[in-house]
């Protein structure tokens, strides 16, 4: 089998190739060398199943930083067998329908370098065993998911879509990895795997990383109130949309509460958190929905609305971590089997439904439900399919969303009747707000079937005229279409080789015990939910039908005006605190970097206790070296009092000069004449400059300018010096200045500053040559470019 390490890693080499082979063969359309990678993976994939089935699991460890115990560590198992063969499967149905969906003006290359990064990174989040690692791939799924988002750059809503998912989404990761940091020091490892084992559900972070991983999972998965960037990143072409916001990005959520409820699931604040967090999200989301009048739209929030009903059921089934073995526990760890199924059903009808939207879109030029209707003559093969999704959606029969449906009204009814948790009290909630978000969500999906493709005709309100799709852009809906239906009239095949696996990597001190699926449970209390929520939905459903629109606009406090208004007032404020400090004025900044130089080297010093003074192994201080000093200390101090130029330019002259004298007395002759020249030519310059420099006016600020300087001399001063002593007194080992001077044996050179210089710092000398030889290319550059740009102004005038 094919290592998971190598399965990674492979969508990442083909990003790196793709502009290669874009380049080289222009005439193939680059898409169909992308198709081949998602569908090997996808057959390497599948081979894992019959072992998978079995209860078998595969750990392969690859090492990093091991001194840290962060290795490239994949497991496969239930859970992620099932996520991985989404990323690729699906991947290869989308990227199949964007070859006839994208134009070839497009920058394709880019478009399926972005997608593969992102297939890689999701591969990477579901596989990796390691926190640190899936951490890494969590944070490129946000990045590949910006690029995606914003493929279509120009377009201000799609920069904005994008900005919005990135600042939500790597928020929620900052939180999650603040929460792994505090389940490494509850266990001392980074193993998944090892994690459940050894974490004390008592201790003090137990709480805080539990909060924290959820944030990072609800901000993914576009969970209430983290819901607003998913409609914004619908800017993103219609191949993205059905790609990673209905099969794989904002699964990874679900994901990450799948994988960590063995750890936290006990606890019932994970419980009130995941299941509550998820009712919410359903019942906000399918609210939302059938108000909008875009379909891109609507599938958005529909989207955030079953994303709720699978968080939801994940957060009830965590009960029978309370339960053990035994009948009441199969009761509970059905929801999560439902959770898991619903998940799979969920990415065949909202895959097949947002590219039967891209059909519409690219062939009549709109998504606006006002506009659209009587598509059905037109697009006969578009409009079954949109039937096939949007029915499976609304939980009707012979559709795969019908099973997880019914399975989701057992749980929460299930639930009304638990003890446990206080849900005696509460729990008559969960089916109350079921079918109520239920019956919303029959509505929207009546709107997408009725209004765009069935009433009457408005060609005069379309771009362009009504035809059907090539065949190459329908054939990945229909195989999704065709899953819906298969899935129906089969579900235990998909149950007992997929879903029981992943049911036992959640349960596994349960065994994965669970109900197989059947069509027909009788007149239960949640079939007859199901009778309600048609009834109702189309008595709502006629109702809306007769309102001239479908819209009505949000009021005035929404979640989306807070994020805006939020980021106004960060950069509102950011301005005015850059304001404060980016004056324009060299010798502000100046001040700034003394001054964090001394508060924050000093304050270590006195903090640490690392101030140190010992003279006794000096050398004596002669008289003439006193004299010089004395002479650098009138000459520093003078400049800060003189009122000329000319007089500062002569002074600090004269520190030059003193320090050369010093070398003198300390017998280095070079680097005296070295010193000597430097500052004379130092000094030649600045009179050079000055000259020409117009004559300073006298301002009343100068006195308080010169009180800052003398404050901000004399901390550097005192400290630099504070350091450089105690560095001299303290020293933790013997000099190395006895190793230079043994030079002639050991570089045959007389000369020792010359043998540091050419022998035995013979690379920094090499690199620094090369830093003055790249910063002269930028200078010749940039003169060349201003003589350039000046010649063209001159041909232009």
């Amino acid at each position: 089998m094919i290592s998971i390490q190598l399965a990674i890693m492979i969508p990442f080499i083909a990003a790196l190739m793709i502009p290669f082979l874009h380049k080289k063969l222009p005439r193939i359309h680059v898409g169909w060398f992308v198709l081949i990678i998602p569908t090997v993976l996808f057959i390497a994939l599948t081979r894992f199943i019959p072992s998978i089935a079995e209860g078998k699991t595969y750990l392969n460890t690859v090492q990093w930083i091991p001194s840290y115990g962060i290795n490239f560590t994949t497991y496969v198992d239930g859970i992620s067998i099932i996520f991985g063969l989404l990323i690729t499967g699906i991947g290869s149905l989308v990227i199949l329908y964007s070859i006839y969906y994208l134009s070839a003006k497009e920058s394709l290359h880019h478009f399926y370098s972005y997608l593969l990064l992102f297939m890689g990174s999701m591969l990477g989040v579901v596989f990796s065993d390691n926190l640190m690692v899936l951490y890494v791939f969590w944070e490129l799924t946000s990045i590949s998911s910006f690029l995606l988002i914003a493929f279509w750059y120009h377009r201000k809503k799609s920069r904005y879509g994008a900005q919005k998912a990135l600042l939500i989404t790597f928020g929620g990761g900052i939180a999650m990895l603040t929460s792994f940091i505090m389940i490494y020091l509850m266990t001392d490892t980074m193993s998944v795997r090892e994690i459940l084992s050894v974490i004390d559900p008592n201790h003090t972070l137990f709480i805080p990383a539990l909060v924290l991983l959820l944030i990072g999972a609800f901000t993914k998965s576009a969970q209430f109130p983290f819901h607003i960037w998913l409609p914004d990143a619908m800017e993103a072409p219609t191949p993205v949309s059905a790609y990673l916001h209905s099969a794989t990005m904002v699964k990874a959520g679900i994901y990450l509460v799948a994988r960590f409820t063995p750890v936290f699931g006990s606890n019932e604040i994970w419980f009130w958190l995941v299941s509550c967090i998820g009712l919410i999200t359903l019942f906000w989301g399918s609210f939302n929905a059938i108000r909008q009048i875009d379909l891109k739209a609507l599938l958005a929030y529909s989207t955030i609305s079953q994303l709720g009903l699978i968080m939801s059921l994940f957060g009830i089934g965590s009960i029978a971590h309370q339960l053990g073995a035994g009948e009441n526990a199969i009761l509970y760890t059905q929801a999560s089997f439902a959770a898991l199924f619903h998940l799979v059903n969920h990415s065949t009808f909202k895959g097949a439904l947002f590219m039967v939207v891209g059909i519409v879109d690219h062939g009549v030029g709109t998504r606006d439900i006002r506009r659209l209707g009587g598509l059905m003559s037109f697009m006969p093969i578009s409009f079954t399919i949109a039937l096939i999704g949007s029915f499976s959606m609304a939980g009707l029969p012979p559709f795969n969303g019908f099973l997880s449906k019914e399975m989701f009204f057992e749980a929460v009814v299930n639930v009304s009747q638990s003890n446990l948790f206080t849900l005696h009290t509460f729990g008559l909630l969960f089916p109350i707000i079921a079918w109520i978000a239920s019956v919303l969500t029959f509505v929207y999906c009546m709107i997408i079937v009725f209004k765009t493709f069935l009433g009457p005709h408005q060609p005069e309100k379309l771009e362009h005229e009504a035809h059907e799709a090539k065949i190459g852009m329908l054939i990945p809906p229909i195989i999704l279409a065709v899953l819906i239906i298969g899935i129906f009239i089969f579900p235990n095949l998909l149950g007992d080789y997929l879903l029981r696996p992943g049911l036992a990597s959640i349960f596994p001190s349960l065994g994965g015990m669970y109900k197989p699926i059947s069509i027909w449970h009788g007149f239960t209390p949640a079939l007859w939910m199901t009778i309600g929520v048609i009834v109702v939905g189309i008595l709502i459903f006629r109702i809306q039908s007769r309102r001239k629109s479908l819209y009505f606009p949000p009021g005035k406090w929404t979640f989306d005006q807070l994020y805006n208004s939020t980021l106004e007032q960060i950069e509102l404020r950011g301005f005015k605190i850059t304001e404060l400090y980016m004056t324009g004025s060299l010798r502000d900044y100046l001040v700034y970097i003394f001054l964090f130089f001394g508060i924050a080297v000093g304050g270590v010093f006195l903090l640490t206790d690392a101030f140190h003074l010992d003279l006794s192994s000096n050398a004596p201080i002669s008289l003439y070296e006193l004299l010089i000093v004395f002479t650098m200390m009138v000459a520093g101090i003078a400049i800060i009092f003189a009122k000329s130029r000319i007089t500062s330019i002569l002074l600090n002259g004269v520190l030059g000069y003193s320090i050369a004298l010093l070398f003198v007395l300390f017998r280095a002759p070079d680097l005296a004449l070295t010193q000597l020249v430097v500052e004379t030519v130092t000094t030649a310059l600045f009179l050079l400059c000055f000259y020409f420099l117009p004559k300073r006016e006298k301002e009343n600020s100068m006195q308080k300018t010169k009180r800052v300087n003398i404050v901000v001399s004399i901390l550097v001063g005192v400290i630099f010096v504070s350091v450089a002593l105690s560095a001299q007194s303290g020293k933790l080992f013997e000099s190395i200045s006895a190793y230079f001077e043994n030079a002639y044996e050991l570089a045959g050179a007389n000369n020792i500053v010359n043998a540091i210089l050419g022998d035995f710092r013979a690379f920094d000398t090499m690199l620094e040559v090369i830093v003055l030889f790249i910063g002269g290319i930028g200078v010749y550059t940039l003169i060349k470019l201003r003589a350039k740009k000046e010649d063209e102004n001159v041909e232009n005038q």
